[in-house]
């Protein structure tokens, strides 16, 4: 029985006491573990340092590039409204609906499946303006980057986008709108479909009216909360001054649709009407026809595009005899009491002068000249100032040199040299009753309107500034100019008053109200001559006579017709702006009556 608990017992010994030699490490295999740690650390430190340091740029771009949102500007334009804030010119955001029809998949499809592309223009076809049959025609075999539509507006691209078809994007563009049509594209002009200004304002004042944009760059974090820093300075100013004009939208829907009716009734070329304020230059209406809308503006022919009445000249015939009569005044050279005898046709230079009634009116005075439109009584006027001062008066009215305006365009008026106009004696003669040199209607209008204010050079102007809140910042500073006394003014205002209540502008007689006025039926000179038949009608009114605030000044160009005068034609077109601007601008009926150098009647030019 011990046998075997011997027998265990030095198993058990031998078991414990074994034991196991240990070797010596070589010394070489120590320094290799070594020298393989440390080029571990130092390949570690250097790829460390070639991240942090070498790297660093381009990495921390790269983040950025991750974190930050760039949104680009649109090049939005500033918008263009009228004296009362009626919108004239905006831009409205637009939209281009691309499609890719390599990536079509419509929302819970399988990320591998490709729609085919009638299933999407089956969807589209009662969101966009094109039938389904257009659409899969357009589409084609492409696989990406078809344009399908543009114009979409921001109801139209939200139903799109709300679609969550894969393979449509909708760009944003800015596209400039005209709400008023055919009103004012006269003087705002137009953008082509590459937004480059063409015409009237929206060339003219094309820096003014670029918004002041910057790239917005906005920095996220991880969860996308947006992180105030980075943002450069003004980034988020929202600009949304507006450039206001002076015209009155009211004012120049009358006048349009008045001076189109009788230019269509009289078959004539071309006409014009301005409304002006003649304390401060400010147009309250300038409408021409033809004209245009800006919004199909490649419907028309571009030379509809140009304002007439600051590009064209014209020779103002009886309207330029009231100017006259201020120099003659202004000279001494007559009083306001003075007479003149008609008595006929004269000869000067060799060259016959006559009325346009080849009547003699005998003797008569100033209000009766302007009634009767006598040009032989304005010749022997004239005739008393010297043809030097003449002149120079003419030159320092501005008659050949450009406006002072922010018209576009605006050009300078002919009148013959010095030389000419003194050496033969018919120059002076002619421009006695408004021949032989040339203006636009806008400085026709910038003279009538220096006899209304007392004597003042005004210049005209169609824009008033950008509103900030409720203060304007004006474009540029009021400038005036005296050139002729006051009382000089007031006693040919009185004689134009007398036009209008015994003479040829006795239609725009309105009970209670003084008004002022001049008729003028001038030939038509086309390449240095005269073009039989050919005339341009006019009328210029100014009133109150004893308080002027306006003048009214109406041109229309080649009417046809025997009976065609500054009375028949240009008068009618007046007398509906003047009704208009009266009760517009709310003026109230004169208190006092003229003191009239006139009888009734009537003269015809």
């Amino acid at each position: 029985m011990s046998r075997p608990r011997t027998s265990r017992s030095r198993g058990s010994r031998h078991l414990h006491h074994r034991v196991i030699p240990l070797k010596k490490i070589p010394a070489n295999r120590i320094r290799l573990v070594f020298y393989i740690l440390c080029l571990g650390l130092f390949g570690l430190f250097g790829r460390v340092t070639w991240l942090q340091v070498l790297q660093s740029p381009s990495l921390q771009a790269r983040a950025r590039s991750f974190q930050t949102q760039r949104t680009k500007p649109l090049g939005t334009r500033r918008s263009i409204v009228d004296r009362n804030g009626r919108l004239v010119a905006l831009d409205e955001e637009r939209y281009r609906l691309w499609a890719h029809p390599v990536y079509f998949n419509f929302p819970g499809d399988d990320p591998q499946l490709t729609r085919a592309p009638i299933e999407v223009a089956r969807k589209l076809s009662g969101l966009i303006k094109l039938p389904m049959r257009e659409i899969i025609r357009r589409l084609g075999d492409r696989p990406s980057g078809v344009n399908l539509i543009e114009g979409l507006d921001s109801d139209s691209a939200s139903v799109i986008r709300n679609l969550g078809i894969s393979g449509l994007d909708l760009e944003p563009y800015p596209q400039r709108v005209y709400p008023q049509g055919n009103l004012f594209a006269n003087v705002v002009g137009f953008l082509n479909q590459e937004r480059v200004p063409q015409a009237g304002l929206e060339l003219s004042r094309n820096e003014d009216l670029l918004r002041n944009e910057q790239t917005r760059v906005l920095r996220k974090g991880a969860d996308g909360t947006p992180l105030p820093d980075d943002l450069a300075p003004g980034v988020l100013f929202g600009d949304d001054l507006r450039l206001q004009l002076t015209l009155d939208a009211r004012l120049q829907e009358l006048s349009l649709r008045a001076l189109t009716d009788q230019v269509r009734q009289w078959n004539a070329h071309k006409g014009v009407a301005i409304v002006m304020d003649v304390h401060n230059g400010e147009l309250l209406a300038l409408a021409s026809t033809p004209t245009y809308d800006s919004n199909k503006y490649w419907k028309y022919p571009p030379a509809r595009f140009r304002e007439w009445s600051v590009q064209d000249l014209i020779e103002p015939g009886s309207t330029f005899k009231p100017i006259n009569l201020a120099l003659a005044l202004q000279e001494g050279v007559i009083k306001s009491q003075s007479t003149v005898e008609d008595n006929g046709p004269l000869q000067i230079g060799g060259w016959p002068i006559y009325n346009h009634d080849h009547q003699a009116h005998g003797v008569i005075d100033f209000a009766k000249v302007l009634q009767v439109s006598s040009n032989i009584g304005m010749v022997k006027t004239m005739n008393q100032l010297k043809p030097e001062l003449y002149w120079d008066w003419l030159h320092r009215l501005g008659l050949n040199t450009s406006p002072d305006t922010d018209l576009p365009g605006a050009v300078a008026g002919q009148l013959k040299s010095k030389e000419n106009f003194v050496t033969h004696p018919i120059e002076p003669a002619t421009a006695a009753f408004g021949q032989g040199f040339s203006l636009t209607p806008l400085k026709l209008a910038q003279l009538h309107a220096l006899i209304a204010n007392g004597g003042y050079l005004v210049n005209p102007h169609i824009t008033r500034g950008f509103p900030v809140g409720e203060l304007l910042v004006p474009p540029n500073s009021l400038k005036r100019q005296q050139l002729i006394r006051s009382d000089v003014t007031q006693i040919v205002r009185e004689w134009m008053e007398s036009v209008v209540e015994g003479g040829s502008g006795v239609g725009v007689k309105i009970p209670g109200y003084r008004i002022g006025g001049k008729t003028g039926t001038a030939q038509k000179a086309e390449n240095g001559t005269y073009k039989p038949g050919s005339k341009v009608c006019s009328f210029v009114a100014n009133l109150p006579v004893d308080d002027p605030r306006y003048i009214v000044l109406v041109v229309v160009d080649e009417p046809k017709g025997g009976n065609a005068y500054g009375s028949t034609v240009a008068v009618p077109v007046a007398k509906q702006i003047i009704d208009g601007l009266l009760v517009l601008e709310k003026i109230p009926p004169s208190t006092s009556q003229a003191r009239l150098h006139s009888s009734t009647e009537l003269g015809q030019n």
